[in-house]
């Protein structure tokens, strides 16, 4: 494991929980969602009401700052959190068409995504092999599902109903 292993997997974590902390911070304030209650055909929202612009803006600001602490861009920072934001949405599309509620848990599709997308995006800027990406994800999924346990155990995450 490299540094630039460990520095990519703490900017896709970074990423990824920076809409959980916003939310949160701040609560239901400024909490419009990325696909401003739309459905499609199936009745189901697009994305759900947990997908907000604010997460989206927060995961960005957040992971630039990080990245440029790593001593990485600004640019980059943005790119990964672009990335993990794609696949995160593309998860809840996929939730959504199968009728689960926002928030609801779906194991491994809640985490590769977010993970893999940006991991393999951004794999040459962070010297790695397709096998370092694959090992990246193996790492993302367990971090999230421990960090996630621990948040709903202390009640600072709410079950969905």
């Amino acid at each position: 494991m490299t540094i630039e292993f460990i520095q990519l997997l703490l900017l896709i974590i970074i990423a990824n929980g920076s809409p959980i902390l916003i939310r949160i911070l701040l609560g239901d304030n400024l909490n419009l969602p990325v696909d401003f209650g739309a459905t499609l055909s199936d009745n189901n929202p697009v994305f759900g009401s947990s997908k907000t612009w604010r997460g989206i803006f927060a995961a960005l600001l957040m992971t630039a700052m990080a990245a440029s602490l790593l001593n990485y861009s600004f640019v980059t920072g943005i790119l990964i959190a672009c990335y993990a934001v794609v696949g995160d949405l593309s998860s809840s599309f996929i939730k959504r068409r199968f009728a689960m509620q926002p928030s609801s848990k779906a194991c491994l599709l809640d985490q590769v995504p977010e993970s893999f997308l940006p991991a393999f995006m951004m794999m040459n800027t962070f010297n790695l092999e397709v096998l370092e990406v694959l090992l990246l994800v193996v790492f993302f999924v367990a971090i999230d599902m421990v960090i996630t346990y621990l948040l709903y155990h202390w009640r600072i995450l709410k079950k969905s109903h």
